[in-house]
């Protein structure tokens, strides 16, 4: 539909009376990945339980838009769930294209899904059942791999996060956690706006959980809540793995700053000192019943925390330099402000 859609779906009538109306949001910003955003809708209508409507938000790409108002636009049957195309009404990108979703939504609960993800036919049903407890803030599920190209033997499953889904050490039954997978997460409507929406571009979906989790809402990962997430080839190589180590953590660091009291370091430091050691160890047995690649992939876990390490340290030292240069432009203003005055007081 487009920006203007109706929306009287209210689903099939059946659904529990305290399970919460359902809003999905899907961003998207490469024409690239047309096919698999129309995967990424039609998994959606075909739930189970299914939302009260779709969004589909455009990121600053006008031949997208114009394509996808063109087709998610056709005559719908009676029924059917709206499709509402927008376009992103800020300056900014994925976050930006989230909080354009977050103010149009009508749903009780948002759920984001990308749109190089296809969802299982329950996902819904799964990620929303939590939300029967009040103080249930977010949400998340869990994305599963769809590699374009076969796994590389080296890349240790407990870095799945550089590609975007879920890695081992996550919880295996539905539980607290203090970070969600942005490929597929949700969140309460009033909590979102309560916390201001989502604040960056760069690791929106760490900075959504921690301030949800700081506005004392309980943030939980349900694993039986999956979307298959496509993984392309350019994202299995040993480029990739560690440019994202090294971004991901540098970029943090700015996210933190600007969080302040909601900023926690818990989930890094269970990753390094419980994950990162039971998968090393997980790869030596491994070795030791005759699969060589885990020495491999015990390599990797080493190099990828490292690299994660000097990128913590390169953000550190950036936040640094650009808090100096604040400083010294406010000084230099000061200064040229009191010398107008003549070098007299106020």
């Amino acid at each position: 539909m487009s920006d203007a859609a109706p929306r009287e779906y209210a689903g099939r009538g059946d659904e529990p009376p305290n399970r919460p109306t359902v809003s999905v949001a899907i961003c998207a910003y490469l024409e690239d990945r047309w096919s698999q955003l129309k995967k990424s809708v039609a998994s959606v209508e075909a739930q189970t339980s299914p939302p009260i409507e779709i969004i589909v938000c455009i990121d600053h790409n006008e031949e997208l838009l114009r394509k996808s108002k063109e087709y998610f636009g056709k005559v719908r049957p009676a029924g059917a769930i709206p499709v509402i195309v927008l376009a992103n009404k800020y300056n900014g990108h994925l976050g930006a294209a989230r909080n354009t979703a977050v103010e149009f939504a009508n749903g009780e609960v948002l759920a984001f899904l990308d749109d190089d993800a296809a969802a299982a036919a329950d996902w819904l049903d799964r990620l929303i059942a939590p939300y029967e407890e009040e103080r249930v803030g977010a949400v998340g599920g869990k994305p599963l791999p769809v590699f374009e190209v076969r796994r590389p033997r080296w890349f240790p499953f407990e870095f799945d996060w550089v590609i975007g889904c879920a890695y081992r050490g996550l919880p295996s039954t539905c539980a607290p956690s203090a970070r969600l997978i942005g490929a597929n997460m949700s969140a309460r409507r009033s909590v979102l706006r309560e916390i201001g929406g989502f604040h960056t571009d760069h690791q929106d979906d760490m900075d959504m959980c921690q301030r949800i989790a700081y506005a004392r809402y309980r943030v939980l990962y349900e694993p039986l809540a999956i979307v298959h997430h496509f993984v392309p080839a350019t994202r299995t190589t040993w480029h990739y793995f560690w440019r994202k180590c090294y971004t991901a953590n540098e970029g943090k660091v700015e996210v933190f700053a600007n969080m302040q009291n909601a900023a926690s370091l818990s989930a890094e430091l269970t990753f390094v000192t419980r994950t990162l050691t039971l998968g090393v160890l997980a790869e030596i047995r491994q070795v030791i019943r005759g699969d060589p690649y885990g020495l491999a992939r015990v390599g990797a876990m080493i190099a990828g925390i490292t690299i994660a390490g000097f990128g913590h340290l390169s953000g550190r030292l950036h936040l640094r330099r650009s808090r100096r240069r604040t400083c010294d432009r406010v000084a230099e203003s000061e200064s040229s402000a009191l010398g107008a005055r003549g070098g007299r007081g106020p």
